[in-house]
């Protein structure tokens, strides 16, 4: 298999390693944190890379890409470890292109690729535990109009968001809806979260919606895929980073007179690292590949890459910190905070221990070392 990237896809990684080399600094960053963890101009200026439009197709006034470019992108992102949620934007973007009617299309995606919307997948509920069908939020119908009622939690951005996709029940069927932020029958608080992002709790009291699709889960199923893919890309570019960051501290800080990078244990101790990057590195290509796949084998495959993506952030995280010192957990210091975005990203659409359960469960009689 030819792992090999295109002259675009080269590109785009460029674009976006220099992106965040010159225009998202750490002060950039820490500043955005003290604001209220959002920046619009940030997020513009991902639109004006073409990023918010990556899933979106040429016609509705996007880049019209796919998994394997989003990847590449997510990973330059990663290490400048960016608090705007552009891995929302290839949700809706791809989610609205792939299920929505025309008329929501033409109305919605042109605005999200150039940056003017921002809408978010708004699914989690308090006691769902990362269920994808655990859903308790209600839509009514009168005529041709759509009502919402309901509660979300943990929604990225969501109180700097210009629309949300909300999964909600039609009697025994779950569907999906966009809902306006707008609207008089929505509420959002907002609040910062451990890595200094923004997200929102969200309530829906008859709030107007517009249909998306009546067959709610598949298209929710593939929207938490597509975030899970975006995920493990975005962990291996914080992963990279933070690998690099604590060699460069190995090589100059000394003790008993030399670099701490000059005994066996530790050097040990990176090469652990760099093997648990390379593991995830694989398993996000993986995942990436595996998006466009039937829903079986893309679900599977969403799983086993969370898993040990879960594992190598885990251990590149924690290993990061020891190998610092105290220094490794001082809000003062860069790598705490790449140390805490691996620690949220671990728990981001389902942690580790679920998505041990979704493989296990996915199982075939054939599976194992008998198969």
């Amino acid at each position: 298999m030819d792992f090999d990237f295109s002259d675009d896809q080269e590109q785009l990684r460029d674009a976006c390693t220099k992106w965040v080399e010159k225009g998202y600094s750490f002060d950039r960053r820490r500043a955005i944190v003290a604001a209220g963890g959002f920046d619009r101009a940030a997020y513009c200026e991902l639109a004006e890379l073409g990023l918010t439009g990556l899933y979106i197709p040429e016609a509705l006034g996007g880049m019209g890409m796919g998994p394997i470019e989003a990847m590449v992108t997510l990973e330059g992102l990663g290490q400048g470890i960016v608090l705007e949620p552009l891995a929302q934007a290839l949700i809706s973007g791809a989610v609205l292109a792939g299920y929505a009617p025309e008329v929501v299309q033409t109305d919605w995606c042109p605005r999200i690729a150039s940056g003017e919307a921002l809408v978010v997948l708004a699914h989690q509920e308090r006691g769902s535990r990362y269920r994808l069908d655990a859903c308790s939020a209600q839509a009514q119908t009168s005529g041709d109009a759509w009502t919402l009622t309901g509660h979300k939690h943990l929604v990225p951005a969501g109180d700097q968001a210009n629309g949300y996709l909300v999964p909600a029940q039609i009697k025994d069927k779950m569907a999906l809806f966009m809902v306006a932020s707008k609207d008089q029958g929505v509420t959002a608080q907002g609040y910062l979260t451990q890595d200094g992002s923004r997200a929102a709790d969200i309530s829906f009291d008859k709030a107007s919606a517009t249909l998306v699709t009546l067959d709610g889960q598949t298209a929710l199923d593939h929207a938490v895929d597509i975030g899970i893919a975006a995920t493990c890309a975005e962990a291996v570019g914080v992963m990279d980073k933070t690998l690099a960051i604590t060699v460069e501290y190995m090589n100059t800080r000394k003790q008993f007179g030399v670099a701490i990078a000059s005994f066996q244990a530790l050097r040990h101790r990176a090469a652990d690292m760099k093997m648990q990057l390379e593991l995830a590195r694989c398993m996000s290509y993986y995942a990436s590949l595996k998006l466009n796949a039937p829903a079986p084998e893309r679900r599977a495959a969403m799983a086993r890459a969370k898993v040990q993506l879960g594992q190598s952030m885990r251990f590149v995280g924690q290993q990061s910190v020891q190998l610092h010192g105290g220094i490794g957990v001082t809000d003062e210091y860069i790598a705490s905070h790449y140390f805490k975005k691996l620690t949220q990203m671990e728990m981001s659409f389902g942690d580790t221990l679920h998505h041990l359960g979704e493989v296990s469960a996915r199982m075939q009689d054939t599976a194992g070392v008998f198969a």
